[in-house]
């Protein structure tokens, strides 16, 4: 270790490495002392927030990473298809690593990366943050007690939020597979993670199903124009963007996101401006899109137990909502609170669990952001690796579950995955 705090080096300061950061110089755990960032006035104003001399400020990581290591753990927050690269040349320097979700676009990628991990001795934390939640450690205590007996099904639910598909997988960075990953791997790859984490075993068998269904160019409403600032309907549209972004202004955790994914000017005309210019502005019918809008997947342990998931665009953003049945009770949650029937006494009780109410990016993932950066940074501290929930090996296996179902949708076919009774690396057995 280098001196009495953990240094980071933080590669791609957009929204992600930007939080990640704020967190450890908030707390004081960790101190950034190298940045990467090719947008130069977001490298400028990440550099001046964190004090950075202007040695260790780079445009490309590969600047960076060109050099000795000058940090001891690398925070790898570049775009979805930019992960692979970096990663293995900064395990392959010595440094740990804090790497964003989904690990990368293809197994043979994510593969890459966590035997570079492995064969060089560095920790490796995929940023699977609902892992790291109040409400999952007191689901997961309840479970691990036998609370409700064996787990027999799953019914798990992800509303992303009519305004955030329209904001992120209609008009922004996730809008298209080849640019960035299927929407199962790009948003969802955190909720199969969290179900196997939860059942304690990884999926004999999957299938799924799922379609663009919404956003296409024969839904768009009569006399609908391309950009929303031109558009006679925009008034009568959910997914207006002049609502969605001008309603952000005067609110500090809007502007912070999704508003500063769409430009830094926080005035009506730079959003204006940004809307005319920008991707953000486009009708979400008319935007070259191609993830899906909907989507289920089930699983079919080795046990014979069941779980399925169901993603939706059509609803509130929300924390995940989730029902577990057990063969002594059941436990139905909302993200903050837990209700639990007991079979035997026929009666509820609520838990509270002291996660926010808000689930959004902007407010860190009801906890989970905070959480994770601070056990990884307690990790990479102490050496103990039994700190980090979401380790390279275990993350690559619920990858895994995600390009099954993946191969199923698209083959129409139920995947074999998993030999029967597959425990995920890191069990206790």
């Amino acid at each position: 270790m280098r001196g009495t705090h953990v240094t980071l080096a933080v590669i791609g300061a957009g929204l992600r490495g930007t939080g990640y950061a704020r967190r450890a110089l908030t707390t004081g755990r960790a101190r950034v002392v190298a940045v990467a960032e090719p947008d130069e006035e977001r490298r400028a104003r990440f550099a001046a927030e964190h004090d950075i001399p202007s040695e260790n400020v780079f445009a490309d990581w590969r600047e960076l990473l060109g050099r000795d290591r000058i940090a001891d753990a690398a925070i790898i927050s570049t775009q979805d298809r930019m992960h692979v690269e970096p990663a293995v040349r900064s395990a392959e320097l010595g440094y740990h690593l804090l790497l964003e979700k989904p690990m990368a676009p293809t197994e043979e990628e994510a593969v890459r990366i966590s035997e570079a991990a492995e064969r060089n001795g560095v920790l490796l934390a995929v940023c699977h943050v609902m892992r790291y939640t109040r409400y999952t450690e007191a689901l997961k205590d309840l479970l691990d007690k036998g609370r409700i007996g064996e787990i027999m099904n799953i019914q798990h639910l992800e509303q992303v939020g009519w305004w955030h598909q329209a904001h992120s997988f209609v008009r922004g960075h996730w809008s298209n597979e080849a640019e960035s990953a299927s929407m199962l791997l790009a948003k969802a790859c955190h909720d199969l993670d969290w179900m196997v984490y939860i059942k304690g075993s990884l999926p004999q068998r999957v299938s799924s199903f799922g379609n663009l269904v919404h956003f296409r160019p024969e839904k768009q409403p009569e006399g609908a124009a391309g950009n929303c600032l031109d558009c006679p309907v925009e008034a009568s549209c959910p997914y207006s963007a002049k609502r969605i972004y001008l309603d952000c202004l005067g609110d500090p955790v809007k502007e912070w996101w999704p508003l500063s994914a769409v430009t830094d000017d926080h005035t009506e005309q730079g959003v204006l401006a940004a809307l005319r210019d920008g991707p953000y502005g486009r009708c979400v019918y008319d935007s070259g899109n191609d993830v899906v809008d909907s989507q289920v997947v089930d699983m079919e342990f080795g046990d014979g137990t069941t779980a399925s998931f169901t993603m939706t665009a059509f609803a509130a953003l929300e924390h995940r909502k989730t029902r577990i049945f057990g063969t002594h009770g059941s436990i139905e949650g909302d993200g903050v609170q837990l209700r639990v029937h007991d079979f035997v006494t026929d009666t509820y009780s609520t838990i509270m669990t002291e996660t926010g109410a808000d689930a959004s990016a902007a407010e860190g993932h009801g906890g989970g952001d905070d959480a994770l950066l601070d056990a990884f940074v307690d990790a990479v501290r102490t050496g103990d690796p039994a700190m980090i929930r979401s380790s390279g090996n275990e993350s690559l296996a619920t990858h895994r579950v995600v390009w099954a179902a993946e191969h199923a949708r698209r083959t129409r076919t139920v995947t074999t995955l998993f030999p029967p009774d597959s425990a995920f690396p890191g069990k206790k057995m």
